[in-house]
């Protein structure tokens, strides 16, 4: 079957690879490759901390002075967020996908674990999507059922309308359950051609 809607994550989608921007974040500040991945993956302060900041509950500034006492002596706690993502720019062939089937018909929404609210350019957004869900706005993060569901219902959608694209398999468990089509993204090749038939699109 063709789908109607197509749901995106931001990060690690729509940009470059956000683990690469970690790995150049820790040979820019002098420490260990991966350091800043398995912090997220094995130490629980870590993973409190960034639950609080994509879920809106923990200022900014607050997840960085916490992160960065974890990473270690000498790592400037302000700017840290930006330093952290500083090396994931956008992937312009996504970006255009995304754009493409919106102006074929497709609904297109986001639904993005937000590292802080301001950090998304609104133009771009509005442009791309016919419906945002930000985590930090809406007080959940992925992978929690309920915030798949809202982005169903920001594009006028049933679940198993849509698909859904992430750069991390387990966001997509959820999705997967609630009856959405689900897409691991790898690379913008991979992905877009995996979408096209997907959405019943030819080019």
């Amino acid at each position: 079957m063709t789908h109607r809607g197509l749901l995106v994550d931001w990060g690690g989608v729509l940009t470059t690879d956000v683990f690469a921007s970690f790995d150049a974040f820790c040979a820019r500040e002098g420490l260990a490759p991966g350091t800043v991945r398995e912090l997220f993956r094995a130490d629980p302060r870590a993973r409190e901390l960034l639950a609080g900041l994509e879920d809106g509950t923990l200022p900014d500034a607050e997840f960085e002075a916490g992160f960065a006492a974890l990473l270690g002596p000498g790592i400037a706690a302000e700017g840290l967020v930006t330093r952290l993502m500083g090396d994931a720019g956008d992937d312009r062939a996504m970006l255009d996908f995304v754009r493409a089937a919106r102006a074929g018909g497709i609904r297109t929404g986001l639904i993005s674990n937000s590292w802080g609210i301001d950090r998304y350019d609104r133009n771009l957004l509005a442009e791309l999507f016919d419906g945002v869900v930000i985590s930090g706005e809406v007080g959940l993060r992925k992978p929690a059922p309920e915030i798949y569901a809202l982005g169903a219902e920001a594009v006028g959608l049933r679940p198993d309308e849509c698909v859904y694209v992430d750069d991390l398999p387990g966001n997509l468990k959820p999705a997967r359950a609630l009856g959405m089509t689900t897409l691991h993204h790898r690379g913008a090749t991979q992905t877009i051609d995996a979408l096209r038939p997907l959405l019943g699109l030819t080019r």
